[in-house]
């Protein structure tokens, strides 16, 4: 990397301490996760987050495109969601001076850039796939034309996991367009005791915009320019590969309970995400700890496990962290 690049990660890292400092303003805890979302966003990657309700999914999405001064968009995905709702529709106007009657596009709350995807599994299939082209393309086609989305671009689903009756589960061809897949858990006893606290004062404390989207960018393309040893690259694909139970590295427990492994797509993520961690840390190189630590959230929602692992209790977080358990990069 050269000086510029060097002092770019600096500039990096205060920001994200910045940024951290803004979103802790209305979010207790869940420094995991904010960590997470910092690091997709570095790497221009989707996020589906997983909790019940009541854990500030929404706000917390809300909250970081306010530090990050944003465009926001949020979609509250019902059964009765169409796709033109989610992507725009075509208007047919008249002119009053020359009584022309013309179609005009009016765009949906997609184009913004940072989608906030309400509990995405509660609408059907035919209204979840309006943001495929959107999520891998950064465009949405409409009335025969292909309209470019604002950079930068990032869909934040959220997913309710206790509630089944009337949902949809998410595609594998889309879960796999989601860089991560974060659970988000209970607060701790303090963090409870804190969160009841602040959020019942009269007073809330305003979140300051850190960094815009011209900036984004700029650490995006510094993210990609982070350099990663060509053993680490092999340990983060054998990682994907090993969770493929057809693969010739996969270990025996990989091809008894497993359908289906990740596919090239997390081997990329991986790799990318890790590049993301070291920039966020202020360091200038990958290391193994980087890829360990994005393991989980990139090969979660990509491995299918099949009746014999749900039968054991087993599911697709247990066989990754056997995984990391199990697979060693080579030596440098």
């Amino acid at each position: 990397m050269t000086q510029s690049d060097v002092d770019a990660v600096a500039e990096l890292q205060r920001a994200r301490q910045t940024l951290e400092e803004q979103i802790s303003r209305v979010i207790i805890g869940q420094r995991q996760i904010v960590e997470s979302l910092l690091i997709a966003l570095l790497a221009g990657g989707h996020c589906l987050l997983v909790g019940v309700p009541g854990l500030a999914k929404t706000l917390l999405i809300r909250t970081l495109a306010q530090a990050l001064d944003l465009q926001y968009g949020r979609i509250q995905f019902t059964p009765d969601l169409m796709p033109s709702d989610i992507t725009g529709t075509d208007v047919l106007e008249e002119d009053p001076q020359t009584g022309h009657k013309v179609f005009r596009f009016v765009q949906g709350p997609i184009f913004a850039n940072i989608i906030l995807a309400d509990e995405i599994n509660r609408t059907p299939p035919k209204t979840q796939a309006a943001l495929l082209e959107a999520m891998q393309e950064h465009a949405v086609t409409a009335s025969g034309q292909t309209m470019k989305l604002p950079e930068p671009f990032f869909v934040l689903a959220t997913q309710n996991p206790i509630e089944q009756e009337g949902t949809y589960p998410l595609p594998e061809a889309q879960l796999d367009r989601f860089l991560f897949e974060l659970r988000i858990d209970y607060p701790s006893i303090a963090e409870e005791e804190q969160i009841v606290r602040t959020t019942t004062a009269l007073d809330q404390e305003p979140v300051e915009s850190v960094l815009d989207g011209e900036r984004i960018i700029a650490f995006q393309r510094l993210v990609r320019q982070v350099p990663i040893a060509d053993h680490l690259i092999r340990y983060a694909v054998r990682l994907a590969r090993a969770s493929r139970p057809a693969d010739e590295v996969a270990p025996d427990y990989v091809r008894e309970m497993v359908n289906w492994g990740a596919g090239p797509r997390a081997s990329q993520y991986l790799a990318l995400a890790a590049k993301a961690r070291a920039a966020l840390d202020g360091r200038h190189a990958v290391s193994q700890q980087d890829i360990d630590a994005m393991a989980l959230p990139v090969l979660r929602h990509r491995i299918v496990v099949n009746f014999h692992a749900e039968a054991q209790s087993t599911n697709a977080d247990d066989i990754a962290r056997r995984l990391l358990e199990d697979i060693q990069p080579d030596s440098a």
